[in-house]
């Protein structure tokens, strides 16, 4: 079964639920190599988007999902890659289990510019519930944003 990484909202269980609904949780690791950032400013109303870049200093928590066909078709309804917005790579996670292989949303913008406050805040909240640990949490709280959303 295609596993998907979440490094965004989409790391709520919940959202996942509703969104991806044949999707459980695999389980969660982490994404070497890289950072969260934003961009796409402009594209939304929330301000600059969620996106991954490569940083070899830094690593990215990630939620795992085993995602049947169906609810891939979905899931990139959502994620605007019918509309090319974001695309889909694939990377290698590492898990207390070893290494697997996921897709993942990558934004099809420019680095740059500042999420809302409240982008912000759903993206921490879902790590949190995810499990992420308190530093990756807090360090997400404490990003700057812009005021509005």
């Amino acid at each position: 079964m295609p596993v998907y990484a979440a490094y965004g909202s989409n790391m709520d269980p919940g959202q996942m639920a509703q969104r991806a609904p044949h999707s459980p949780v695999r389980g969660s690791g982490w994404l070497a190599g890289w950072r969260l950032t934003f961009g796409g400013a402009g594209q939304s109303a929330e301000g600059a988007l969620a996106t991954i870049v490569e940083d070899p200093a830094e690593q990215v928590f990630v939620v795992l999902y085993d995602v049947p066909e169906w609810d891939e078709a979905t899931l990139d309804q959502w994620e605007g890659t019918t509309r090319g917005l974001y695309h889909k790579v694939r990377l290698r996670v590492q898990t207390l289990d070893g290494e697997v292989v996921a897709w993942f949303y990558v934004l099809d913008g420019y680095e740059g510019g500042l999420p809302s406050a409240r982008y912000l805040g759903f993206l921490a909240d879902a790590a949190e519930k995810a499990g992420a640990p308190d530093d990756y949490v807090k360090e997400l709280r404490n990003r700057p944003c812009a005021s509005g959303g």
